[in-house]
């Protein structure tokens, strides 16, 4: 069977816009070269449209969208059209809607599959929107039994899991009632380390059934999540017969019926992918928002230079715009390193120095604040007042504003609310301290775009004299990997203490994880790169006690 792998990028609730590219993307296909085209999960809608399924008239615009698509089959009657979207399924009970795979052909609707699983765990809520598929039947078209999944459907085999969320297999299943060719259709978001075990799973799939496993991805990034594509074909054998690129969109045609060319799955490093991931995470909330530039802090510290060179590959070095706003604090290095990087860079770099506002506001609190020596008050508002001017550009330049605060920071507490938490994305809070380094190397790795200096530099808030971070917190290494351990992996204080954490250390980075939700609460949308983001994927309470007792 001669398959087109339709890997698309749609915006969100753009239901119109969406279905001209698909129909854009049928007429590019050659008359009589495909007997099939296969969309992403959800692709009218694009995924997760979250609660715009509860407006009737969204589900109203997505039946006009599949409406006008049966129309449009009729130009095409040499190829059938497998698109993903949001079925009203009759029930009287229930949500009333399911998560479809649609079959339209010559102006008809052949099949619709439902899914089965339904995840709800992590940023999946699926559960909240549809109900569950009743059956899972096959359907012959163009001779070809086909095997229709959707997305989770195929991440339960006992075989493959470590544990299993649900009661039935629907791959297993769709084999055993005669599928000839599975097809899945997905929007898995990406994380580091997912691709590989796309692959290995559905090779799984295809080498235990012995039958061809067609996998169409999502690309593109829709609010936190982040969608790699990465759409693969495999014969029989478990063989990879095409795969289409990370992080772009495209569209193949292939024909299970023809030998496997032996096709391996890219290589890419795990830098490499992170890097790309960030760069369309970027490009796409700006687009998908109506941005079309950025401003930002630049400090002389890490995490502000790699934010900036993430945001020139996303947007142009003419659509970024950073800011110096040197303290009494501020060594003169960090201002020279933040105007030697801009000049790197190619961005305009404004430089404002605070000290004279920071005077004013002491001067105002002077009276209420006598008798009390500076603390952290005083360095707060420091913060704040870089935020006013961040946001001050923002506001009068119709930018948005990046965040630059690392996931190791966030986690712990130590960023500033209405200060440097202020902003419109925050494009690395999902990555630890370590990982900001790698990254940040990787942009030096051909000529010294980012100063040396702030390479080696000691990290500093600079907002009392010879600050650094360590003053505060545990060694970036030590602090990573505690914060693996307990945010991703789920580990109790006693196994991190077994992994050869100190008792005291462990108990301090636990609880200043624990008390700090109510910033995060307050933090601006984060691109989502691990397992285990904060945001959308982890919920806790805030006004709350509780307490590992293990």
């Amino acid at each position: 069977m001669k398959i087109v792998l339709a890997q698309l990028n749609p915006t969100v609730g753009d239901v119109r816009n969406n279905l001209a590219k698909l129909i854009t993307t049928i007429e590019n296909v050659p008359v009589n070269s495909a007997d099939l085209l296969v969309t992403p999960e959800l692709y009218l809608c694009g995924y997760p449209p979250k609660d715009l399924l509860s407006f009737p008239w969204f589900i109203d615009q997505l039946s006009d969208a599949v409406e006008e698509l049966k129309q449009f089959s009729k130009t095409r009657p040499d190829i059938g059209i497998l698109v993903g979207t949001v079925r009203n399924n009759g029930r009287t009970s229930g949500k009333g809607l399911c998560n479809s795979a649609v079959l339209v052909s010559e102006g008809e609707i052949r099949f619709a599959r439902d899914k089965q699983l339904l995840p709800t765990y992590d940023v999946f809520d699926e559960d909240r929107y549809f109900d569950e598929g009743d059956s899972c039947e096959i359907f012959e078209f163009h001779n070809t039994k086909l095997g229709i999944s959707i997305c989770e459907d195929a991440w339960n085999d006992p075989e493959f899991e470590n544990s299993l969320k649900y009661d039935f297999n629907p791959i297993e299943l769709l084999a055993r009632r005669g599928a000839e060719v599975f097809i899945n259709l997905s929007a898995s978001p990406y994380h580091l380390g997912k691709e590989s075990n796309r692959y290995h799973r559905f090779v799984f799939h295809a080498q235990k059934w012995s039958k061809p496993f067609i996998f169409v991805g999502q690309v593109g990034a829709n609010d936190d999540l982040i969608f790699d594509g990465l759409s693969m074909a495999f014969d029989a054998e478990g063989r990879l017969i095409k795969s289409l690129p990370l992080f772009k969109e495209k569209s193949i045609i292939i024909n299970t019926d023809l030998p496997s060319e032996n096709g391996s799955l890219p290589t890419i490093s795990k830098i490499d992918s992170l890097r790309m991931a960030l760069v369309l995470g970027i490009k796409d909330y700006m687009k998908k928002t109506g941005f079309n530039a950025a401003v930002l802090g630049l400090s002389g510290g890490i995490d502000s230079a790699l934010v900036a060179c993430l945001a020139v590959d996303a947007l142009g070095k003419e659509n970024v715009r950073c800011i110096t706003m040197p303290s009494i604090y501020s060594s003169s290095g960090s201002v020279e390193d933040s105007l030697i990087l801009a000049k790197n860079l190619g961005i305009r770099c404004d430089r404002i120095p605070i000290k004279g506002i920071f005077d004013c506001y002491n001067d105002a609190l002077k009276e209420s604040f006598d008798g009390f020596d500076d603390d952290v008050t005083e360095e707060n508002l420091q913060a704040r007042i870089r935020g006013t001017l961040l946001m001050a550009y923002s506001n009068k330049f119709g930018s948005i504003l990046l965040t630059t605060g690392n996931k190791s920071e966030m986690a712990v507490g130590y960023c500033t609310l209405y200060g440097d938490m202020n902003g419109g994305l925050a494009v690395i809070s999902d990555l630890p301290k370590l990982m900001v380094y790698e990254l940040a190397r990787w942009y030096n790795r051909n000529k010294e775009l980012i100063p040396e200096s702030i390479l080696l530099k000691a990290s500093s808030a600079e907002l009392r004299p010879d600050q650094e971070d360590q003053d505060t917190l545990p060694p970036y290494e030590q602090l990573d990997d505690i914060l693996e351990l307990y945010l991703e992996e789920f580990k109790s204080g006693t196994e991190m203490v077994n992994a050869g954490h100190d008792p005291q250390l462990v108990q301090w980075v636990t609880r200043a994880v624990d008390i700090n939700e109510y910033k995060r609460n307050q933090a601006p949308l984060g691109l989502r790169v691990t397992s285990k983001a904060f945001g959308s994927g982890r919920r806790m309470p805030i006004a709350g006690k509780w307490k590992d007792d293990r």
